[in-house]
């Protein structure tokens, strides 16, 4: 099992490929939600970026319906205030009650869609975060869009799949939480196409302006962690 856990593989997920309003796809981001909480996502975000300077503008990668980001917001909310959260994703799907909840807290949601490479050079957040969406791409335009994220940010936080035996033994049992079939098949291929040692540290660009605080490691059960900082 070592072995074959040694490289990423990547496979196309379906939640990726179905409409936004598809009924499987719907269901799929409800999964997304348990399995985050099982996992600590929330909690391991939070953490990471509570030791970081409070941002004006944060900037989540692949925020989907925003659901996960506000529950990050929640954990924070005595700690930042004043904060617009830009969820940038391929597909508009943050819905008004969860707009109306991060306006409780006292931040504004607002929405970028479209390719990451064209709408990332639209803004300039103080912090980006990425939960669960680094693990989508090739080596090639990870590093592009890492170079890309030091150019246009002071903080990066991104927590990811870990790749390994363990991960890959829950990924392969999340039927038991009631997943859906496409939620089952982008767990095994989430944990596949995860990271582990310093993979993401490697592939950070050098920066003629200023030096990166970089630390990365794997976080149980299931997480694998960067955290940049500009210094």
């Amino acid at each position: 099992m070592r072995g074959a856990m040694s490289a990423r593989e990547m496979v196309p997920e379906l939640l990726d490929i179905l409409a936004s309003d598809d009924p499987r796809a719907v269901r799929s981001r409800a999964d997304l939600l348990r399995i985050n909480g099982v996992m600590r996502q929330s909690a391991i975000m939070a953490k990471r970026m509570a030791d970081l300077p409070a941002p004006k503008i944060l900037a989540d990668l692949g925020g989907g319906d925003g659901r996960f980001m506000l529950g990050v917001a929640k954990r924070l909310k005595d700690r930042l205030q004043d904060v617009t959260v830009v969820i940038a994703d391929r597909k508009p799907v943050v819905s008004a009650q969860t707009r109306a909840g991060f306006a409780r807290l006292g931040w504004r949601c607002e929405s970028l869609t479209g390719d990451i490479f064209t709408t990332l050079p639209l803004i300039r957040p103080d912090i980006v975060t990425a939960n669960l969406f680094l693990h989508h791409l090739e080596e090639g335009a990870l590093a592009q869009l890492l170079a890309l994220v030091a150019e246009r940010s002071k903080s990066f936080v991104a927590c990811e799949p870990r790749r390994s035996a363990f991960a890959l033994l829950g990924a392969r049992l999340v039927g038991v939480l009631g997943a859906n079939d496409v939620t089952r098949h982008d767990a095994v291929a989430s944990v596949r196409a995860g990271f582990r040692g310093t993979e993401l540290s490697a592939l950070w660009p050098a920066t003629k302006d200023h030096a990166w605080n970089l630390r990365e490691r794997g976080i149980l059960p299931f997480t694998h962690a960067l955290v940049a900082h500009a210094v």
